[in-house]
């Protein structure tokens, strides 16, 4: 309970510039939570359709590979309808790599979405933080100006003590911010080095199968 109560001083203490700062820091957690759920879902997911496609391929069964790629909406499943429509009517690897780069262009955007707002945030909780001090600063430096010269140097360090709540703040919610952003960021990048891999492995199976020149 002390902890509360010494928070909930240390907070109201602040001045204004606390409470835009616990709404970036409350956007900054929402997007976190989103995207985190999001690629980890996207990951079980491209991870279910790659094994159930896998023994199609390697079997010659593209139609049924085509049937499952059509009931998933995941971004695997997107990239290798790509490919296989385009190996029903071309039999060049190259037509096959080039649509399947178009969905990875396609998919890539949609797996990044809403990420870097994290950095900004982090940044913008930062800059908040210092505003309030420095405007914290020039009102206790105005408030000690005309006051008795015995109580300025009291008064002068209780207020910058104050003021100097709102840039502890604001780093409290920019390094967790930058924290969760690079953990997604490296989420993000995995993902779609697997997409890149599964495509690979893709065209392989397909040039290997079809005997498709290159």
């Amino acid at each position: 309970m002390d902890i509360y109560s010494s928070f909930v001083q240390f907070f109201q203490s602040g001045g204004l510039f606390m409470y835009p700062i616990v709404v970036v820091l409350a956007l900054g957690v929402a997007i976190a939570v989103e995207r985190y759920i999001y690629l980890t879902a996207a990951r079980a997911t491209n991870r279910r359709v790659w094994k159930q496609v896998m023994p199609l391929l390697l079997d010659g069964k593209y139609g049924q590979a085509v049937a499952i790629t059509e009931k998933s909406k995941s971004a695997l499943s997107r990239i290798l309808r790509y490919g296989l429509d385009r190996a029903d009517s071309k039999t060049r690897r190259d037509d096959v790599e080039f649509a399947m780069e178009e969905g990875l262009m396609e998919t890539v955007p949609r797996l990044e979405k809403r990420t870097h707002y994290l950095a900004t945030f982090a940044n913008i909780a930062t800059l908040l933080g210092l505003l309030g001090t420095i405007m914290g600063l020039i009102q206790a430096f105005t408030a000690v100006a005309n006051a008795n010269p015995a109580e300025k140097a009291d008064m002068l360090s209780a207020s910058i003590s104050v003021a100097m709540n709102t840039t502890a703040f604001g780093l409290m919610a920019a390094i967790p911010l930058l924290l969760i952003y690079t953990v997604l960021q490296t989420k993000t990048t995995e993902l779609v080095d697997s997409l890149e891999m599964a495509s690979v492995k893709f065209l392989n199976i397909l040039t290997e199968r079809r005997g498709t020149p290159a």
